[in-house]
């Protein structure tokens, strides 16, 4: 989610045993959703070495206790999702490219959301990993935004199946939910859909960016809504006998508080069976907030056999930019401001699942 922040805020800096401290902040936000502006340039000047970032962000996802990912092995895949803010529209160097491609390359698909008309950010990241990656994207929606999918070829296959989420007229009826009364009016921007296989695993991955708005009720409703024809859309695809795959799993940004009963957006994407497997950590998915607004969710019937129970949340923004969050001359929200402009502010979300 791309948010304008107008907020009056509360920070406090949490210990960490690996480099700089984590954030965490609590203040009052209005959040407005229209065709969304980059988050702003940041006006001072911070240079990095490139090659030193790299291994810090290496060395903290193999010492940083709850940020392992597991290695990449033939009969497993590791599935991501990561929402890079502006991606194409923000104003990145070549080395940022390669701090995000270095994260990519730990997985092997990765769905990304924030994807902008100018795909000059897409084949920046490309441009950083292997020949063997490969990449498919939608169309534009509200936003002006893509979805789209990189992807290791040498280890994932494309199947044929690959498409969006509509709703015919003839369905709007049935996307309803207690309590709203109001008329489904579409996505916003509508999940887009690839179907993959890996080892002997086949499975359909939905990559969502749900509208936001903002905090108001009638925006929150029409959240829900979506949340709850794509879990309609997947309840009612697995069932069907000429179905690509019966692993469906929808992931991505859902702009999602909070992951606790009661929520409205959580209520209707469980609402048709959807479940988020649990994680082994409270790592939120915002580097400024504790929302979880990115999941990865599936139906346990089907997709609980392959699943490894592997979950988790990487917050590269524990290990980076060392020396600027040191440097006397800058604050903790400046800090903040250049990481959610040149990598995001977003962290990636990433499951493991059996392909043999």
């Amino acid at each position: 989610m791309t948010t304008t922040h107008i907020a009056v805020s509360r920070l406090a800096a949490v210990s960490s045993d690996f480099d700089q401290p984590r954030l965490r902040w609590s203040y009052g936000v209005l959040r407005v959703n229209s065709n969304m502006p980059s988050f702003p340039k940041p006006k001072f000047d911070f240079r990095y070495r490139t090659q030193l970032e790299l291994r810090r962000l290496r060395a903290y996802r193999d010492t940083a206790p709850g940020r392992a990912i597991p290695s990449l092995v033939a009969n497993r895949v590791l599935i991501a999702t990561w929402n890079i803010a502006n991606l194409g529209q923000q104003q990145r160097r070549e080395k940022d490219y390669q701090l995000l491609a270095e994260i990519i390359s730990w997985f092997d698909i990765v769905a990304i959301q924030e994807t902008k008309n100018n795909l000059a950010g897409l084949r920046g990241i490309q441009q950083q990993l292997p020949a063997n990656w490969s990449v498919l994207m939608s169309d534009t929606g509200g936003n002006n935004e893509r979805m789209a999918f990189l992807y290791n070829s040498s280890k994932v296959r494309q199947l044929e199946n690959v498409g969006e989420i509509a709703v015919p007229p003839k369905d709007v009826r049935f996307i309803k939910l207690p309590g709203i009364d109001r008329k489904f009016p579409g996505f916003d921007r509508n999940p887009y859909l690839a179907a993959f296989s890996s080892g002997s695993l086949s499975f359909v991955l939905v990559n969502v960016h749900l509208y936001f708005g903002s905090s108001a009720r009638a925006d929150v409703e029409r959240r829900a809504l979506e949340a709850y024809a794509t879990a309609r859309w997947a309840d009612l695809r697995r069932n069907k006998a000429e179905s690509d795959a019966s692993d469906i799993i929808a992931l991505g940004d859902f702009n999602l508080p909070k992951v606790e009963p009661g929520d409205l957006i959580y209520s209707a994407l469980r609402r048709r069976g959807l479940e988020r497997p649990p994680h082994s950590t409270r790592i939120a998915s915002s580097i400024a907030t504790d929302a979880e607004y990115d999941q990865v969710m599936f139906f346990p019937r089907t997709t609980k056999g392959a699943f490894t129970g592997r979950v988790g949340v990487f917050d590269f923004d524990g290990a980076i930019f060392k020396g600027l969050w040191n440097r006397s001359d800058r604050t903790p929200a400046e800090f903040r401001q250049y990481m959610r402009y040149y990598i995001s502010d977003h962290r990636p979300l990433w499951a493991e699942l059996k392909t043999d």
